[in-house]
Order: structure tokens, then C-alpha cells, then sequence
């Protein structure tokens, strides 16, 4: 269906070997992240997020954590850089209470941490740390060039390289410069087409446009985002959120006292878990889009998860196309996602702080639905008129707690719309409408435990209508 699964398929066959996978699904998401992190009087919401992402770093292969220009610092001052180590080395102290959430008894050689990890596998705070380098210190299409190399653009130039079919998820807390100088430094050395695979690799997903200094950020032609758009406007998955990082702000700060009674002070991370200044944690949906919770799949922003909901159309510059949320209606769309799956994020996230300070807690259900297990989603093919049976009563709680169900449509995605037969039941009867036409159907399973916190896990199922 796309070119994901295509590469998964290709990845058995041929770079097996370059993984050391023997379930190429269960690989976590390559992830960079562009941070201009920094004291938490000036902009605390990075480090808010920067321990977030550390309570949920056996989901994501962390391939880079660049500092670099953001909207509040052009140049990005190098000292600040030590606040990304603060949060690293509060790691260290709370990953072997974070690794008994998942059983793991020791880490791997830091030469097998450097490829595919597994999800569910904690790394060492000295892996993280050797991928934590400095990216481009200014901003703005003007810099891009030859004098504007740094470790992160080189670093993203040798990821990219590798033999590894899975995408880049760039996650751009604040500007997505050293991305761009790494694309333009390729396109002087390698051909068209070598080029364009290289792009292809990357999916991008940016906080709002923070390549430029917040007093200008009006100027859109000033930043390399617009550039990426423009040139590469069919290589470049590019997800330009003007949205739900606000809404994400907002609801933290309408949840601030759960955060102060349940996140700081829990463990050495929630030590290090600012007070907000702004909003809260404005950058973590450019990770929350990749988390692999089974409920959205980041190659396909359509898809509603725990960072909204996205359409291919014009960018707020008016001369761009790329992934967005800032008009209407999808705007309202994105925000009722955001604000509807909002309760199960926080609640998901407390659980973790609880993990990292007292090494015990509430673990998420897990979901099988006619004997599939895992995270992927399930393909079934379906005719108009009929009735698919759905079985997710052999899902379990690893604590043991009692399980309760929710299926319902994704109906944004496709123009029938089914009537869902025990949705609050194990087993669910999707009913077809018979003059339904072929496209495909989006049902999610959601389940919940009542254990502490009440954790979700989620399943999405594909309803391919064929004749």
C-alpha cells in the first residue's frame, strides 16, 4: 500500500543482516529530534518534552538529539546544550527503575545499541549521549551553504547512508535548519536522482516555523521550512503543525496540578521537569505522531492519533503544499482529536514518572484481535453488504486488570460510513452498507485497564473493500 511496507517486505529478504531483526515490525521508529533547548526561565517547554521523551525511549531508536536555532535564539548559544545532558544524565538514574517496566536486565554492547533496537528495549544513557551532537547555530535559508555544516547535518548525512529501509521521523522543536543543510550539501555532490532518495528518507514533522526568530515569524520566505516545501515538495513528507502544539500548551497548562502531583519531582527526571512559562510541553507532538501505540501510522498523516489529525493542502505561507492543520475545518478536527485522546496521553505519561521513581507501576493491555498480535495494523479484505467479524477477546493485561472495550470509524478517512454492532464489547460486528464502493474502512480498537491510570492501548484494522 505504500512504501513502508514495501521496504519492510524488502528489509526480510535483503538487509536482515543490517538489523539483526527477526520481526522487522517490531522495530522501533528512527527518530531525530532539533531542539533549541534551553534555561527553563527562557523556554522550559523543550525540557518538558526532553524528559517526556526520555520516559518513552523503548519506543523510539533516537538516532539524533540536535541542538540548534530555534525562535528565541539566532544564534543558538552553545551552553545551552548542557540542559539536553541535564535531562540525559537524569536518565541514567532512573533508566534501571524504567527497564523493569519491560523486564530487561542489562544493556546491550553500545555496537549493538548503534543499530536496529527492538521496541520495548531501553538504552544506555551513553548511547543516547553519543547522539546528541550540535546542529546549524542560525537560522534562515540565507545561512544554508557552505559555511554552515555541523556535526548534526554530517551525522543526518551518515543516518540517511545507512543500510536501513526505515524512514527518519525529524522531529523540529525548533527549526528544521540543519535538516535542510544536510539535503543541500547532498545536492551538490550526488546526482538527481541519488538526491532524491536521500530526501525520501525523511519525514518531517515542525512545531509551528522556528527557522527565523519569533518577532518575524511572518516572514515565511526567510526559512529553509519554505524552501524544503518548494524543491522538494514530492520527496518530503512535511507536516507543518500550526494547531495542536497550541492545543497541547493549552490543555497542559488546564492539567498543570496532575503534572506538578504526578511528573515533578518523580524520579532524577521529574526533578529536572520545568514549571511552564508559555504552555506546556509544546513540542511533544512532533514525537507523540510516531509513538508506536497501534493507533496512527506516522507515514500517513491522515490517520487521527495522539497528535491530531493532518490534510495535504496549502501551507500558511499560500504558495506551499505540505501536511497541515490550520485551517477549518480540519483545524477543529485536529483539536477535537487532540483534546478527546488527551486524558489517555497524560494519564500514559504519569504512569511512566511512576515507573522511573519507584520502579513498579501499571503497564498498557495488550491487544490481539483475531489472533494477531502486536502493534501493526491488520489488513482484511471486505465486500459491500456484508459483516466483518472482529475478535478481541484473547487480548490480556500484563498486571492482570480487567479490560473494557471501544470500537468505533475513523470517518475522515474514506466516504462509507459502517455501523459498528457491540461496541463495547470483546467481539465487534462491522456492518457494511451494500452500496459501498472500493476504498478502505478505518476501525479502531480501543481498550483500557483498570489499573492505575487506566492505560490504553489501541489496534487499527483496514477494511480493504474489494468486488
Amino acid at each position: 500500500m505504500n512504501r513502508l511496507f514495501l521496504s519492510l517486505s524488502l528489509a526480510i529478504l535483503t538487509t536482515s543482516a543490517v538489523c539483526q531483526a527477526k520481526d522487522f515490525a517490531e522495530l522501533k521508529p528512527r527518530l531525530v529530534v532539533c531542539t533549541d533547548i534551553a534555561p527553563a526561565d527562557v523556554e522550559p517547554d523543550d525540557m518538558e518534552s526532553m524528559v517526556r521523551l526520555m520516559a518513552y525511549a523503548d519506543l523510539f531508536e533516537i538516532e539524533a538529539i540536535i541542538t540548534s536555532v530555534g525562535w528565541n535564539c539566532d544564534p543558538y548559544p552553545v551552553e545551552w546544550a548542557q540542559y539536553l545532558f541535564r535531562v540525559i544524565e537524569a536518565y541514567r538514574k532512573d533508566v534501571t527503575n524504567l527497564m523493569r517496566r519491560s523486564e530487561q536486565q542489562a544493556f546491550l554492547p553500545l555496537e549493538q545499541e548503534n543499530k536496529c533496537q527492538h521496541i520495548g528495549y531501553w538504552p544506555s544513557a551513553d548511547y543516547i549521549k553519543s547522539r546528541a551532537v550540535m546542529g546549524s547555530i542560525h537560522g534562515g535559508i540565507k545561512v544554508i551553504g557552505e559555511d554552515n555544516d555541523s556535526p548534526g547535518s554530517e551525522l543526518l548525512i551518515r543516518l540517511a547512508d545507512e543500510g536501513d529501509p526505515r524512514p527518519i521521523y525529524v522531529a523540529a522543536w525548533g527549526g528544521a535548519n540543519t535538516l535542510a543543510q544536510a539535503i543541500w550539501r547532498v545536492k551538490q555532490t550526488r546526482t538527481a536522482e541519488e538526491l532524491k532518495r536521500f530526501v525520501n528518507k525523511f519525514c518531517i514533522y515542525t512545531i509551528t516555523d522556528q527557522d527565523m526568530q519569533y518577532n518575524m515569524r511572518m516572514n515565511r520566505a526567510y526559512s529553509s521550512h519554505q524552501w524544503l516545501r518548494r524543491e522538494f515538495k514530492d520527496d518530503l513528507q512535511f507536516i507543518w503543525d500550526e494547531g495542536t502544539w497550541q492545543e497541547q500548551c493549552e490543555l497542559g497548562k488546564r492539567h498543570w496540578q496532575q503534572h506538578v502531583d504526578h511528573i515533578q519531582g518523580k524520579g532524577a527526571l521529574g526533578k529536572e521537569y520545568p514549571t511552564y512559562k508559555w504552555g506546556v510541553e509544546g513540542d511533544t507532538p512532533s514525537f507523540l505522531y510516531v509513538m508506536p501505540n497501534g493507533l496512527n501510522y506516522p507515514e500517513d498523516p491522515k490517520q487521527a492519533g495522539w497528535a491530531g489529525y493532518h490534510k495535504r493542502e496549502l501551507c500558511p505561507d499560500s504558495l506551499t503544499i505540505a501536511w497541515t492543520s490550520w485551517q477549518e475545518p480540519v483545524r477543529n478536527i485536529s483539536v477535537g482529536y487532540k483534546t478527546r485522546f488527551y486524558t489517555d496521553e497524560l494519564n500514559d505519561f504519569m504512569a511512566r514518572m511512576q515507573w522511573a521513581d519507584e520502579g513498579k507501576g501499571n503497564r498498557n493491555p495488550q491487544i490481539v484481535i483475531n489472533r494477531s498480535k502486536g502493534l501493526q495494523p491488520i489488513h482484511i479484505k471486505a465486500k459491500a453488504g456484508k459483516t466483518i467479524r472482529l475478535d478481541a477477546s484473547r487480548s490480556v493485561d500484563p498486571d492482570g486488570d480487567g479490560l473494557t472495550f471501544y470500537w468505533w470509524q475513523q470517518q475522515e478517512i474514506g466516504q462509507t460510513k459502517t455501523t459498528i454492532g457491540n461496541a463495547n464489547q470483546p467481539i465487534a460486528n462491522i456492518s457494511i452498507p451494500a452500496d459501498a464502493t472500493k476504498e478502505t474502512i478505518h476501525i479502531i480498537c480501543e481498550v483500557h485497564d483498570n489499573g492505575p491510570y487506566h492505560l490504553v492501548s489501541y489496534r487499527r484494522i483496514y477494511l480493504h473493500l474489494v468486488d
